[in-house]
This record gives structure tokens, C-alpha cells and sequence, in this order.
């Protein structure tokens, strides 16, 4: 246990804050506050690795294109912030659901119920990437504030051995699963307002990062055209108010023409703008996305038509 105990206090993430000692004696107004400024410096440390980030991208952007996976592991606040980056690629992105995954310690109800045990269990991170059956042509991100869960390490060292690229999200510089990743990003936030709490601070850097990896990686795969969700699935009356919006945007038509393009295309939103754009059937259209490889401005670099004013 003395040993356990001398590994936890090395760590960043579990020092105690000298900023927060007095919480307890606080008013609710100066607790908000005083909780709030350990928050202000979340982005900045999520700056600082904007360059590993930037990697992380490109090997994820290279794997989907290539018929891959990205999957994210973890456990606890950080499989459940995994498991929320993953399924907002589907609507948003257009994405087919296993593209983008994420398993986390103790399953489905670990979303919903905590299970801190199944954290510790080297073997069930091994048994997930056996049953996802992770290849070489994926690439595995494993999140961890510590860098030393044992259900992550056991997924990495798994995922490895069958060839897969690894990425590691961690708030420690130095740590086991940095030790073996092709890309380390680790977004020092300091000590947490609340010692240990790491669902704050290190949560939080989390969530700004996956959401960096996951967008930039879709704007590389040409799921976005200038700022706008173009491949998004119109699946509910917000989804599709959005899609026949980004229609009558991009091409510049009344909502009559994008709300008819929209149907015609098959709810398609990129299928439709070049329908109108470039006056050309479906058929055609989704021919042409597709010699471009799914990307709007190639296909309007490629088949320049008529603009219209």
C-alpha cells in the first residue's frame, strides 16, 4: 500500500492546490470563484500541446482514410468523456458509428453507474480489443489523467501487438502509456481545486482535446466545407432545419429550393449543393463527390460549371 500510496503523490494530478486549502471556509460566491480561476488555465494547458495534437490528427485522418478506426479507451471520467466524443461523430459528421468508438472500463452501465474497480483490471483492457477486434489499420487513444490505469495500459499493449497506432491523452508528463505511444499529448492543468478530483481540471483539458482530434480530423476527411457541417445526417427537425440552412447558405437559394434539393439527394447535404451549384442530377452528383473523394471543394475545383451569382 506505501508504495501505491508514494506513486499517486508523484503525480501532478494528485499534489494538493495551494490556491484552494480554505474551500471549506469559503462563501458560496468566493467557493464559484476560487473553483472558476483554477479553470482559466485549462485552455492555455491545452495550447501548449497544440503541436502533439496536430499529430495525433494527421495519424487519425490517415488511418480512417485508409478504412480504419479510431477507438478511445478509458475509464472512469475519461472513458465516459471517450464514449461522449464518439457518438456525437455520427450526426454530426456523417460518419459511419464504427469509425469512431470508445470502450470504456466496465462496459455500458459504467456510463451511467461508476465501477472504480474494473479501472484496475489489466486483462479486461485486453479482453475489449480482442472483442473490437483492433487491426493495424487503427489507431487507439488512450485517456487517462494519470497515464497509469491499468485497464488502459492493458488496452494499448493489446492494440499494439496487433500493429495499431497509439495516441495517449494524459495530464502527467511522464507516465506508462506515454512510455508506449506513437503520440503522447499531455495537457499539464496542475494540481486540481479539489486534490485528486481529476473529473475538473483534467476532465475538462480531456474534453477540449478529443474534441480537437475528432473535429480536426472530419474537416481533414472533407466532412466540412468552409465552417458548415456538410455531411451531417438530417435525422430530426434541428438536424434538418440545419441541413436546408446550410443549403440555401452555400448556394444562395430560398429555402423552397434547398428543402427540394435536400429531398432529391436522399438527405445528402454536399449531394444536394452540388446538385444546385452545378445544375446536375444525383447520380451524377455523388459520381463526381466521389472521384473527389468525398470532399466539397474538390468537387467544385473539379467540376467548375456555371456559378451562380
Amino acid at each position: 500500500m506505501a508504495k501505491i500510496t508514494t506513486a499517486i503523490k508523484s503525480l501532478i494530478t494528485e499534489e494538493r492546490n495551494d490556491r484552494t486549502m480554505e474551500l471549506d471556509t469559503l462563501n458560496t460566491e468566493e467557493l464559484v470563484k476560487a473553483v472558476q480561476r483554477e479553470d482559466a488555465d485549462v485552455a492555455q494547458a491545452v495550447a501548449n500541446v497544440s503541436k502533439d495534437i496536430a499529430k495525433a490528427v494527421d495519424l487519425a485522418a490517415a488511418a480512417l482514410a485508409q478504412g480504419g478506426r479510431m477507438v478511445y479507451f478509458g475509464a472512469g471520467t475519461s472513458g465516459r468523456l471517450g464514449v461522449l466524443d464518439a457518438t456525437e461523430c455520427p450526426p454530426t459528421f456523417g460518419v459511419e458509428s464504427h469509425m469512431v468508438q470508445a470502450w470504456i472500463a466496465g462496459g455500458k452501465e459504467a456510463m451511467f453507474q461508476a465501477f472504480e474497480n474494473a479501472e484496475d483490471s489489466i486483462e479486461l483492457g485486453e479482453e475489449d480489443v480482442d472483442e473490437a477486434e483492433i487491426t493495424e489499420k487503427d489507431i487507439i487513444v488512450g485517456i487517462s489523467a494519470s497515464g497509469r490505469t491499468p485497464y488502459v495500459i492493458g488496452a494499448m499493449k493489446k492494440a499494439k501487438e496487433r500493429g495499431a497506432k497509439l495516441v495517449c491523452v494524459v495530464n502527467n508528463p511522464i507516465s506508462e502509456m506515454s512510455n508506449m505511444s506513437d503520440v503522447t499529448i499531455a495537457a499539464l492543468v496542475g494540481p486540481e481545486a479539489i486534490t485528486g478530483s481529476t473529473r475538473m481540471k483534467a476532465g475538462t483539458a480531456q474534453k477540449m482535446i478529443l474534441n480537437l482530434i475528432s473535429t480536426c480530423t472530419m474537416v481533414k476527411l472533407g466532412k466540412v466545407y468552409e465552417n458548415l457541417m456538410v455531411d451531417l445526417k438530417p435525422t430530426n427537425e434541428k438536424l434538418r432545419e440545419r441541413a436546408v440552412s446550410i443549403i440555401c447558405t452555400v448556394c444562395d437559394v430560398q429555402r423552397p429550393i434547398a428543402e427540394g434539393a435536400l429531398v432529391a439527394s436522399n438527405n445528402r447535404v454536399k449531394t444536394a449543393i452540388l446538385m444546385i451549384k452545378r445544375k446536375m442530377g444525383r447520380a451524377q452528383a455523388e459520381e463526381l463527390l466521389t472521384n473527389s473523394h468525398h470532399s466539397l471543394r474538390q468537387a467544385l475545383v473539379n467540376h467548375p460549371g456555371t456559378q451562380r451569382s
